[in-house]
């Protein structure tokens, strides 16, 4: 009787271990790749230079007001200084680039150098080498975010010389955390690149266009569709606040202005309203009221679950085509 030949390892998951059983194995390996890397040393150099120049010109501007604002280093984050924007501003276009560069060659760099088949010939199977690559790229953002939060803050401190209060921590590390995942979408797209495209370089430049494309000229587009879909035929109030509130949603389906508006809430405590503004929602603004935290999380809190939701649906799109490619050694 033939004997029937020998599957491969990673299509068959036997009864001696689990599909997750090499997890934590690839996101050591690929934390160690990524912190170790010429190509993360260079946005580190470039993300603490822009962090220092724009927190010390920040500092220049708001040692008048110390002892006057009760969120003193939550400006930190937001005041500019010419010819230098605010440190948001920059991140805004720091964070997908390094989320870009951690993920664009995560899957097809092991193709090219033929090492693919190699790994998946040991006890990892497609589901644990796939997550622990993309939750290595969290990790490594995450840990690369939080420097820089924590330089910040000690920046402030010494240069304006007061203290954090509970409420300003709790809310920059909101801000943390939604910058996270702001960088988780754009590493799920990435990495989705990366399984449809053989070549890092092509998936590096779909993965930039992507980010351009929402980033400039998705507000273009929407204000575009938003007269087509929604006219006003008669010029009533209720047709203008129609049309202005398609054209928003529209605008949120880019993850630049989930992220925009959630930093707005989050490091200002003043707003009361992140869409149309109606004249019921001025009230107590007029005076500069801020509000607690919680009002603010929950001002904020469908972009949040927005980001959130991106990143998760992004990746289960790349974990399905991942898992029906045909991989041979």
């Amino acid at each position: 009787m033939a004997q029937q030949p020998e599957q491969p390892r990673e299509r068959v998951r036997g009864r001696e271990g689990s599909p997750w059983s090499g997890l934590w194995a690839v996101v050591a390996k690929e934390m160690a790749d990524h912190l170790t890397g010429m190509r993360m040393r260079i946005l580190e150099i470039l993300i603490v230079l822009t962090a220092v120049g724009t927190v010390y010109a920040a500092t220049q501007n708001l040692r008048e007001t110390v002892g006057q604002d009760p969120f003193i280093l939550l400006r930190l984050f937001t005041t500019s200084r010419e010819p230098l924007p605010a440190f948001v501003g920059f991140l805004g276009f720091l964070v997908p680039l390094i989320a870009i560069a951690l993920a664009f060659d995560s899957v097809n760099g092991e193709f090219s150098r033929r090492t693919m088949s190699r790994i998946l010939a040991q006890p990892i199977y497609r589901d644990a080498l796939l997550l622990g690559k993309f939750l290595a790229g969290i990790f490594t953002l995450a840990l690369v975010l939080a420097t820089i939060w924590l330089l910040i803050i000690g920046s402030g401190m010494i240069g304006l010389g007061v203290p954090p209060s509970g409420e300003e921590v709790a809310r920059s590390l909101w801000f943390l955390l939604a910058t996270i995942f702001y960088g988780g979408i754009w590493l799920s797209v990435a990495m989705l690149f990366s399984i449809i495209f053989r070549q890092p370089a092509t998936a590096a430049l779909a993965s930039i266009a992507t980010w351009l494309f929402f980033t400039v000229f998705w507000g273009i587009l929407a204000g575009v569709l938003a007269p087509i879909l929604q006219p006003v035929r008669y010029g009533f109030p209720e047709e203008i606040l129609a049309q202005a509130q398609l054209e928003l949603t529209l605008t949120r389906f880019s993850p630049n202005t989930l992220y925009t508006e959630v930093m707005l809430a989050l490091l200002q405590p003043t707003v009361r309203s992140v869409g149309l503004v109606l004249p019921i929602q001025l009230h107590g603004a007029v005076l500069g009221t801020p509000l607690p935290l919680s009002q603010s999380v929950l001002l904020v809190w469908p972009q949040l679950t927005g980001l959130i939701a991106a990143t998760i649906l992004l990746f289960a799109l790349g974990y399905v085509l991942f898992q029906r490619q045909e991989i041979r050694a």
